[in-house]
C-alpha cells in the first residue's frame, strides 16, 4: 500500500506498513522492527517494479514459519573499508575488461547504488610517543600505498556512484555513525519523491555498529558487496529474530565496554549465530546512541547478523549533536512515526522467536582474552587465569611454558617477564565512538599523572581515535595532554592495532620476548584479539575499555590484582592503587557535554576538510578502463572473471570431488584471520619469499591488507597465519601441512599445487564455528585459488559460509553430533563424494567415502547452501562467474536486437 506524508511542506511517498498489515489481517505491533524494515523493502521495491512476489512478502508476514526462505532485498547503499573495497573496485575493473573483450559495453559495469569507501585500514603505528606521530604515520601510509591510492583516485572518476573518504579522517563505522548514515533516505522517482529506511551492507563485519541509530545493516564479504552495488538483488534468508531484554543499569565502576563484553559472552553462549538480535526492555531508553553503538558493534563477536536498536528520541538527539540538518531531523521524525518504525519507551514488546534476559547491573570491570572476544572475565580473575594458562599445554588453551622458564622470568613491573604488557592501544571504533569511556581513560591518565605514576618505558602506547571529533573533545576537556604525558599520543585516525597494524614493539621489549621466549601481553580497546592478529610476538591479547588499557599500561603487567596490589609507586614512592585513579560517574558526566557540540562535528566533517593536500596532489589515470601495470606488485589483474562462459560449474565441482585430499584439518573457532591474515608479512612465509623473488625489499612488504589486490601474494597467505594450528602437523604453528599419500611435510600452498597437478581436489576439515571473525572475502578467495573445492565443518559462521558459496567452494556440515575427530579421520584419507549435485540443488545427503589403505568408512554430510539464489550461484561457479554471465547475456541480447 503506497501512501504519502507531509514533511516541512513536502509530500513524500512511502510503502505504508500499517495499511499493508491491515490488508493482510495482521497486527504490525507484534512484528519485530527488523522484520518491519525488511517488509518495507519488499513492498517498496515491488511498487518500483522489482521482481518481488506476494509469496515472498507472505514469508515475512509469517516469518517464524519460513526461516531460511529467500528474500530478494535491495540495499540502499554499500559501505566499504579500503581493505575489502579496493579488491571490490579491482574486480569491477577486471569485469569491465572481460565485458569489453566479449564485445559488450564496459560502461554498463558501474555502481548502481551509492557506495562509500573509507580509507581506514592502511594506517600502521610506525611512529608513536610524540606529537609528530600523526603526520609521520600519514606520510608513511601514503609512501607505502601510493599505487593503491592512485588506483582509488582513478576509481573516483570511473564509477559514478562512488564516494571516497580519504586517509586520515577516521574509522569506517565511526564515520558512518557520525556522518554518512542518513537514517531515513529519500529518492526522487518519476512518480514523486520517496522516503524509506536507510539499509546498508558493508564490507566489514562490524557494520552493525550503525544499528545503534536504527539503521539496519550488517557485514558481508566483498563478494556479496560487488553484486549488490551492481544493482543485483541481495538474496538473504528469512532470519530468526531474537529479542534481548536489557534491564538494570550499568553501575560504577563498570563502563559501557564492560556491559558490551558481558552481552557478548552471554549471547555467544545462548547461540545467536546467524540470528538478528533486537534490543528492548527498560534499560534501552537510558542508553545513549554511543553506548548502543558499543554494544551493536560487537554483533560479530556474539555471532549475530545485527544488534538492532529501533529509532527513538535518543536517535534524534544524536543526529542533532552530530550535525544532521533540521530538514533531515524532521524527515527522520515524521517518517519513522508515520510508518511505525519509531519506538517509545512504553511501547509493548513485539513477538520474538525467543527472548534472552540480560541484567546490565551484572557488568563488572572486565577484559576478554587471551585469544577470543567472547572469553570475558572480571578483571579480578585475570591473574589466576593467566598464571594457569602459562603452564597449560597449548592444545588445552595454554601457553605451554615450563615451570623453570616461568621462574626465570616472573611477571614484574620493573623488568620484562612473562605477563609483561608490551603493547597498550586505545583503538577501534568499538570504543572510540563512545565519549564516556574515552573521557574515563583521560581521567585515569590525569589522576595517575598527578600522583607521579607513569607506565614503564618498554610499553608501546598509542591512541588511534575513530574520528577527529574525539581529539577535539579530549582537548577541550583538558585530557589530551595527560594522555600524551602517559605516552598515549594520537598516532592517526584509522583501524590500527585492532586490525593487526600495530607496527614494531619497543626494541628492548621485542628483544626480551625473542630471547626469553616470553609470553607478553597486549591490551587494547578493540573488538578482536585472535591469536596472531595483534602482533606476531604477542601471544596473550586482551580487550577492554580504554580506561583499562591505561590501567594495565600503568601496572606494566597483565597478572595484577587491582583490588590488592598497587599499580606502581607515585612521586613520593607511596603505592598508587586503582581506587586512587578511577573516576567517578559524576566526573565523567560533567565532561560529556563537551562531546555533544554540533559545531564540533560540523567542523570535523566540513566537506572542505575531508581530504588532504597529499591526496589532492596524487596523479592518477583517467578513463573508463584501468591501465594495468604488468610489473605491479600491488595491483595485479584478478583471475576471477576468466571462467568459461556457460560451463556447468556444478558438474565440474562434482567431478572434482570424485577424488579429494585433506589439505588441512582444524579444531573449533578457526577464524578468517587464521585463514587469511591481515598484519605484517613475515619474510620466512611463502608470501614473503614470493615478494623477495619479485625484488621487493622486506621494508616494503607492507601488510597483507595492502597486498590484497595481488592474488599471487594472497593465495600464498591462505592458511598461513603464524599461529594457525593444522592437526595434520601436531605441535607446529604456521602454514604447514602434510602431503598424502607420501607423507611429506610442506607449505600449504605447495601441497595444494601438488594435489591440483595430480587432479585431486583439496578439502578442508574443521570443527565448530568455522570462519568466525572478520568478513574477509580473501579467506574464501584464497581457498578457491588454492584449489579447495569443499570445506566440511561442524558449523559455520554466517559471513564466511556465504563467502565460500560466493566463490564456488562448497560448505558442508557433518551430521549432528559428528565431526572429523569423532569419526576418527586422520587427514590421510582419500575422499570420494557422491550425490553432490542433488545435495546442492535438492538438499539430499551427500555421501562421503574415506579410504586409507585397507581402512574405509562412509558418512553423510549436508550442503550448507541455504537459499535458491545460493543454489543458483553454486551452479554458476560463484558470484564472479554469475555476474560475468549476466553481463555477457545482456551483451548477446543487445547484439541480437541490433541485428
Amino acid at each position: 500500500m503506497i501512501q504519502s506524508f507531509s514533511c516541512r511542506g513536502r509530500a513524500l511517498r512511502y510503502a505504508d506498513l500499517s495499511e499493508s498489515a491491515r490488508a493482510a489481517g495482521r497486527d504490525l505491533r507484534r512484528y519485530p522492527y527488523v522484520i518491519r524494515v525488511l517488509l518495507e523493502n519488499l513492498l517498496r521495491h515491488r511498487a518500483w517494479g522489482a521482481a518481488v512476489t506476494e509469496e515472498e512478502i507472505g514469508r515475512l508476514w509469517d516469518w517464524r514459519e519460513h526461516l531460511g526462505a529467500d528474500l530478494p532485498l535491495h540495499v540502499a547503499r554499500v559501505i566499504l573499508p579500503d581493505s575489502s573495497g579496493l579488491p571490490v573496485l579491482q574486480d569491477l575493473a577486471a569485469l569491465r575488461d572481460a565485458v569489453a573483450l566479449a564485445g559488450g559495453d564496459a560502461a554498463q559495469v558501474d555502481t548502481r547504488i551509492p557506495v562509500d569507501l573509507i580509507v581506514d585500514h592502511s594506517l600502521q603505528v610506525d611512529h608513536w610517543g610524540d606529537a609528530s606521530a600523526v603526520q609521520r604515520n600519514l606520510r608513511r601510509e601514503f609512501e607505502r600505498n601510493d599505487e593503491r591510492y592512485r588506483f582509488l583516485k582513478w576509481a573516483q572518476q570511473a564509477y559514478k556512484g562512488l564516494r571516497v573518504i580519504t586517509p586520515g579522517i577516521g574509522i569506517i563505522h565511526q564515520v558512518n555513525l557520525e556522518y554518512l548514515a542518513p537514517i531515513v533516505a529519500r529518492q526522487v522517482r518519476p512518480d514523486g519523491e520517496w522516503a524509506y529506511p536507510d539499509f546498508v551492507i558493508g564490507g566489514d563485519s562490524h557494520t552493525p555498529m550503525v544499528n545503534a541509530l536504527g539503521v539496519l545493516g550488517w557485514g558481508v564479504g566483498g563478494i556479496d558487496a560487488e553484486a549488490a552495488l551492481l544493482g543485483q538483488a541481495y538474496t538473504f534468508p528469512v532470519p530468526e529474530v531474537v529479542g534481548v531484554r536489557l534491564h538494570g543499569a550499568i553501575e560504577a565502576p563498570a563502563l559501557t565496554t564492560d556491559a558490551a563484553l558481558l552481552i557478548t559472552q552471554q549471547l555467544r553462549a545462548a547461540g545467536v549465530v546467524g540470528s538478528m538480535v533486537e534490543f528492548f526492555g527498560p534499560a534501552v531508553a537510558a542508553l545513549s546512541v554511543p553506548e548502543r553503538a558499543t554494544i551493536a558493534n560487537m554483533a560479530p563477536e556474539y555471532g549475530a547478523t545485527c544488534g538492532f536498536f529501533p529509532i527513538d528520541a535518543r536517535t534524534l538527539d544524536y543526529a542533532r549533536i552530530t550535525g544532521r540538518d533540521e530538514e533531515q531531523l524532521a524527515l527522520i521524525d515524521a517518517y519513522a512515526r508515520a510508518n511505525q518504525l519509531w519506538r517509545d519507551a512504553g511501547d509493548a514488546a513485539p513477538a520474538y522467536s525467543r527472548v534472552i534476559e540480560i541484567d546490565l547491573s551484572a557488568a563488572r570491570p572486565s577484559v576478554a582474552g587471551p585469544r577470543r572476544p567472547q572469553d570475558r572475565m572480571d578483571a579480578g580473575d585475570v591473574p589466576a587465569d593467566f598464571r594457569r594458562r602459562l603452564a597449560e599445554p597449548v592444545a588445552e588453551g595454554g601457553f605451554g611454558v615450563d615451570a623453570a622458564a616461568v621462574a626465570a622470568h616472573p611477571p614484574r613491573r620493573d623488568a620484562a617477564g612473562h605477563g609483561s604488557v608490551a603493547l597498550a592501544a586505545i583503538t577501534s571504533c568499538t570504543n572510540t565512538s563512545n565519549p564516556g569511556v574515552m573521557l574515563a581513560a583521560g581521567l585515569v591518565a590525569r589522576k595517575a599523572l598527578a600522583l607521579g605514576l607513569t607506565p614503564p618505558a618498554w610499553i608501546k602506547r598509542s591512541l588511534a581515535p575513530g574520528s577527529r571529533a574525539v581529539t577535539r573533545y579530549l582537548e577541550s576537556a583538558g585530557l589530551l595532554a595527560p594522555l600524551q604525558a602517559q605516552g598515549f599520543h594520537v598516532i592517526g585516525y584509522g583501524c590500527t592495532t585492532c586490525g593487526g597494524k600495530s607496527g614494531p614493539l619497543e626494541p628492548a621489549m621485542a628483544d626480551a620476548i625473542a630471547e626469553g621466549g616470553l609470553v607478553a601481553a597486549a591490551v587494547l580497546s578493540g573488538n578482536r584479539n585472535f591469536e596472531g592478529r595483534i602482533h606476531k610476538l604477542l601471544r596473550a591479547n586482551y580487550i577492554g575499555s580504554p580506561a583499562m588499557v591505561v590501567l594495565y599500561a600503568l601496572a606494566g603487567r597483565i597478572d595484577i590484582d587491582f583490588e590488592r596490589e598497587p599499580l606502581g609507586p607515585g612521586t613520593d614512592g607511596a603505592p598508587v592503587y586503582l581506587r586512587d585513579v578511577w573516576p567517578s560517574q559524576d566526573e565523567i558526566a560533567a565532561l560529556l557535554p563537551l562531546a555533544s557540540d554540533p559545531a564540533l562535528f560540523a567542523e570535523v566533517y566540513d566537506p572542505a576538510s575531508l581530504d588532504s593536500a597529499i591526496w589532492r596532489d596524487l596523479e592518477a589515470p583517467s578513463g573508463l578502463r584501468f591501465p594495468w601495470d604488468p610489473d605491479s606488485q600491488y595491483l595485479v589483474e584478478p583471475p576471477f572473471f576468466k571462467a568459461r562462459p556457460g560451463r556447468d560449474a556444478l558438474a565440474d565441482l562434482a567431478a572434482s570431488l570424485g577424488r579429494g585430499r585433506v589439505l588441512a584439518a582444524f579444531g573449533d573457532s578457526l577464524t578468517t584471520d587464521h585463514i587469511s591474515p591481515s598484519g605484517e608479512i613475515p619474510v620466512d612465509t611463502p608470501a614473503g619469499q614470493y615478494l623477495l623473488e619479485q625484488g621487493v625489499a622486506p621494508r616494503d612488504f607492507n601488510t597483507y591488507v595492502a597486498r590484497r589486490c595481488n592474488h599471487h601474494v594472497m593465495t600464498r597467505a591462505t592458511f598461513a597465519n603464524i599461529r594457525i594450528k593444522n592437526a595434520l602437523v601436531p605441535g607446529v604453528e604456521g602454514g604447514v601441512t602434510v602431503h598424502y599419500p607420501d607423507g611429506e611435510r610442506m607449505a600449504v600452498v605447495d601441497a595444494a599445487r601438488a594435489y591440483r597437478d595430480a587432479g585431486e581436489a583439496s578439502v578442508i576439515l574443521a570443527g565448530r564455528d568455522y570462519g568466525m571473525g572478520s568478513s574477509r572475502d580473501w579467506a574464501a578467495k584464497g581457498s578457491a585459488l588454492l584449489g579447495v573445492r569443499a570445506v566440511i565443518a561442524e558449523s559455520f559462521e554466517r559471513i564466511h559460509r556465504a563467502n565460500l558459496v560466493g566463490m564456488g567452494v562448497l560448505p558442508l556440515a557433518f551430521a549432528e553430533g559428528q565431526g572429523w575427530r569423532q569419526l576418527g579421520l586422520t587427514g590421510a584419507e582419500l575422499l570420494r563424494f557422491a550425490n553432490v549435485e542433488n545435495g546442492v540443488l535438492k538438499g539430499e545427503p551427500i555421501e562421503v567415502e574415506a579410504e586409507d589403505g585397507e581402512r574405509r568408512m562412509r558418512f553423510q554430510v549436508h550442503a550448507q547452501v541455504l537459499t535458491q539464489a545460493e543454489r543458483k550461484l553454486m551452479a554458476e561457479g560463484g558470484i564472479p562467474s554469475s555476474v560475468l554471465n549476466s553481463f555477457l547475456n545482456e551483451t548477446a541480447a543487445a547484439n541480437a536486437a541490433n541485428c
